[in-house]
């Protein structure tokens, strides 16, 4: 074989291994593709799961099935989509406690954006202070002053370790300056009956969690933790509007795919999902279960978000001297 021909048969082979990404994520995607959630079915996390496998499914013509993956604080979900192949066919809807729990536990150089390659935020979810109706507060700077005034006796509850109620919580007692015993439960809903029965004293509860006990009047609502109002409770102040000017914690439910991932797949996936975000069905049936629609972001602020977060919860960790368990 002469040197122009083997010179001719090199550069054909390169070319045709460089269309190959373009290619796939041309066909992508051609089979079901697995969406694993490291959350418990029927949470605020499965429901944004279940709604946009459904609108990812019509948008793209594979079937994206939900799989939970619970345990471990996310980490065996997450975990599992980290070590899979990165082609796009197995991805993770997650939310701010990997984060959270990663911060717990003081990974060391941790990063989401070194474990994983963020897609999309899909939904913020606020949380709602609520106190037992018997604790006699009706505002923020009421539940401070009765905390000052005994200090290390009121309760917080949580949904465990590195939730976001628990980090919430120290959030909390550091800007206000106040000292409170935390509890932490199973889960929220065990939380949450306990506050009704006044076994414990205030919650940071998902809105999805606290809008019927609060519309119920089990529960005292004192503020929400997003920088905005919150469109379920309009009436309700901010944190910030409370006297906590630097208390922002929404909670983000995004998708990662492992790191690795085809760019142009990203791409693909991350069009499907400002697709789906911009349906009035969407964003109606994301509301009516206390989170809001992400606004339309490219994926690299998507990660700016994930990063900047885990250096604001490490701080706190580090700070308030917090272990995992």
């Amino acid at each position: 074989m002469n040197r122009l021909v083997r010179s001719s048969i090199c550069a054909l082979a390169l070319l045709t291994a460089a269309a190959l990404p373009c290619a796939h994520a041309q066909d992508y995607p051609d089979k079901p593709v697995r969406l694993v959630v490291p959350w418990p079915a029927g949470g605020l996390v499965d429901i944004a799961a279940r709604l946009m496998g459904t609108s990812l499914q019509s948008t793209l013509g594979q079937p994206f099935v939900v799989e939970n993956k619970p345990g471990a604080g996310g980490a065996i979900g997450a975990d599992t989509v980290a070590k899979a192949t990165p082609d796009g066919y197995t991805l993770a809807l997650t939310t701010s406690a990997l984060n959270m729990n990663a911060a717990l536990k003081r990974t060391p150089g941790f990063s989401i954006t070194n474990e994983f390659t963020p897609v999309a935020a899909v939904a913020y979810a606020p949380s709602v202070l609520v106190a037992r109706n018997g604790l006699g507060v009706k505002t923020v700077a009421e539940l401070i002053a009765l905390a000052r005034t005994k200090p290390g006796k009121l309760t917080y509850a949580s949904a465990g370790p590195g939730s976001p109620a628990h980090l919430y919580g120290e959030l909390f007692k550091s800007l206000a300056k106040v000292d409170m015993l935390h509890v932490p439960y199973k889960g929220a809903p065990q939380a949450m009956t306990d506050l009704m029965a006044g076994e414990v004293d205030v919650l940071f509860a998902n809105a999805a969690v606290a809008l019927p006990q609060i519309k119920a009047d089990r529960v005292r609502a004192l503020a929400v933790t997003s920088a905005q109002p919150f469109a379920a409770t309009p009436d309700l102040p901010t944190l910030i509007d409370a006297g906590l000017p630097t208390f922002e914690a929404d909670q983000w439910l995004g998708i990662l795919a492992p790191r690795g991932t085809p760019p142009a797949v990203v791409q693909r996936l991350r069009t499907a999902v400002a697709q789906a975000l911009a349906k009035d069905d969407v964003r109606a049936k994301l509301s009516q279960n206390g989170m809001s629609a992400a606004p339309a972001a490219t994926s690299a602020d998507f990660a700016a978000v994930l990063n900047r977060e885990f250096d604001t919860w490490q701080t706190l960790v580090k700070s308030a001297n917090l272990k995992a368990d």
